[in-house]
């Protein structure tokens, strides 16, 4: 009795994926023991049948003792994110389950890489004056693709879908649990419905339906997340006083490696809000960096120029345009014409490419399905989102407090409650989160000043407060040893304060690291009359004692203090 039951379970569980047997290649990303990844071979045109390509893929194994047999299958969004990655991160949410992390075909995991950097300069150059050429820009990156014996009609979300099915088939799985997050959740939708027999459940993180018309709805979106954050009179304010007068600031450009001016306007900034606002570290930090905004503080502007950078290497925009310019754009009107420089670029790329309209699909799935979104999504609002969830004939939408765009990556009770869905379909979900607004950070919580941030990028600028906490330890225990009340007190002063900053600031890290970028926490400037007290005390035990390190000691009091209050505040 026993050897049988051993035998149908063997029979029930998927075999465990081995180099050999996964067709394996070297993992590009860092991942956790027992994962293989592997290429999936597909054809580039399902439609005509020719040239093949390859789709990247990794598979964790589960080691647990009630191992599951149905995987969870998982892919990032964009278009164009990549998913690897969070291979280990999703091993960990998933404990007793296989994952499995799929690429999109064009993506940087996948062969051949359909990366486009003239348009990510074309994207960047809007920050410059004058502009790039976006067209201009497509014509460069298509026909170099061209070359490549690329076929763009081959990346499109219906090719994206079939890849997900072809490889379940591959791997040998009865079914899975689909996990698609923002653009990936068209994807798995389509998955659904084309493999049935296939789908055990389905999770959709920040839903985008078919049928909502993203562009024109982006600036919609951006001023009801402004509203729901309470800050879209400031918003507004920055917004004008910076397209009446525009700031400079200096940031990298990301692909040529070096510095440029960057002419950032009341409607860059809200380009460049719509993408931060994704984070709900941001979003939670908001109202104190959109008010001081409105009030003129352009110190703020550097680290969100700096993130444009990194946003314009996240994707592989030949593939992103490729399936915007098929899936997305053609079905959006683009009247009035939008403010938001992203969306105008991406249009004049695919007036450029001219590819061909893709056909609606209208998928639909009768697996269980569980719909996520995050209060302050500026993309996949609730207002789109929960009217699809309710429009699938087995699905239930939930909204999490605080969260924004990507639930599962920023709230740890929408993992639990994502987990507990995977793990029991057919039971509804427990009570709903509670608010957690821990991140959350108001004007009032914060002194303004770019100093940090400044820091972040180059320590080195720390040094007088570090020389300062230095000095003030070695006075104290000199003073505490010679019985030099005032030197001892000058010193114990100076510890105190450094303590009490750094203590403050780290705190305010744990709970919303992003606020660093826009100050740090208000009793600071409190704390500073300590180290006020600190040099009047130097400065007092010099009278009494003229020697160098007295000397030393007032001089290095004063310097800081000037530091302090002229750069750092």
């Amino acid at each position: 009795m026993i050897t049988r039951v051993v035998l149908a379970l063997a029979l029930t569980v998927p075999p465990v994926m081995t180099p050999s047997d996964a067709g394996a290649s070297p993992c590009p990303v860092a991942v956790p023991e027992r994962t293989a990844c592997g290429f999936l071979e597909v054809p580039e045109r399902r439609d005509a049948p020719g040239r093949t390509i390859k789709v990247g893929y990794a598979v964790h194994t589960s080691t647990a003792k009630n191992r599951r047999p149905d995987p969870v299958v998982y892919m990032s969004g964009g278009p164009a994110s990549a998913s690897m990655q969070l291979t280990g991160f999703l091993s960990q949410m998933f404990p007793d389950r296989d994952v499995v992390a799929v690429e999109q075909r064009g993506n940087r995991y996948s062969q051949p890489v359909l990366g486009c950097p003239e348009t990510a300069e074309a994207l960047l150059g809007q920050l410059r004056r004058p502009t790039a050429d976006a067209a201009a820009a497509a014509g460069q990156c298509r026909a170099r693709l061209q070359e490549q014996g690329v076929d763009l009609r081959g990346y499109n979300t219906k090719e994206i879908a079939a890849d997900v099915v072809a490889l379940r088939q591959k791997l040998g799985y009865e079914s899975w649990n689909l996990f698609g997050v923002s653009y990936s959740t068209r994807v798995m939708v389509d998955v659904a419905a084309a493999d049935p027999k296939g789908t055990r459940s389905v999770v959709l993180d920040s839903y985008l339906p078919e049928s909502v018309n993203w562009y024109d709805d982006a600036a919609r979106n951006l001023a009801d997340s402004a509203t729901r954050l309470g800050i879209k009179d400031a918003f507004d304010a920055a917004v004008a006083r910076l397209n009446a007068k525009p700031a400079q600031v200096t940031t990298t450009d990301p692909i040529l490696g070096r510095a440029f001016q960057a002419r950032i306007s009341g409607d860059d900034l809200a380009t460049i809000m719509a993408e931060a606002l994704h984070e709900a570290d941001v979003a939670a930090v908001a109202p104190a960096m959109v008010g001081a905004l409105a009030e003129g503080h352009d110190e703020l502007l550097q680290p969100l120029a700096d993130a444009v950078g990194g946003g314009l290497v996240s994707h592989e925009f030949g593939l992103y345009h490729a399936v915007q310019c098929q899936d997305e754009v053609p079905f959006n009107t683009f009247t009035p014409k939008p403010r938001l420089f992203t969306v105008n670029v991406d249009k004049a790329v695919c007036d450029a490419w001219q590819l061909p309209k893709a056909q609606p699909v209208n998928a639909t799935t009768k697996a269980p399905v569980y719909v996520v979104g995050g209060q302050y999504d500026p993309t996949t609002p609730a207002r789109t989102s929960k009217p699809a969830a309710e429009a699938l004939p087995d699905a239930r939408f939930e909204e999490f407090p605080g969260a924004s765009h990507a639930v599962f990556l920023s709230s740890a009770c929408g993992r639990r409650k994502i987990l507990e869905f995977v793990n029991d379909p057919a039971k509804p979900t427990a009570s709903p989160c509670r608010d957690d607004d821990t991140a959350a950070v108001r004007p009032g919580d914060l002194h303004v000043t770019g100093a940090p941030y400044q820091i972040s990028k180059s320590p080195w600028l720390a040094a007088p407060f570090a020389l300062f906490a230095l000095v003030s330890l070695i006075q104290l225990v000199a003073g505490a040893l010679k019985g030099r009340a005032l030197g001892a007190f000058g010193g114990l002063s100076g510890v105190a304060f450094a303590g009490l900053v750094g203590q403050s600031v780290y705190a305010l890290a744990g709970r919303n690291e992003t606020a660093l970028a826009v100050g740090v926490p208000s009793v600071v400037t409190v704390y500073t009359w300590i180290a006020a007290a600190s040099a009047v005390l130097t400065a007092a035990a010099l009278l009494r004692h003229r020697r160098w390190p007295q000397i030393a000691a007032a001089v290095i009091g004063a310097g800081f203090l000037v530091w302090w209050f002229t750069w750092f505040l």
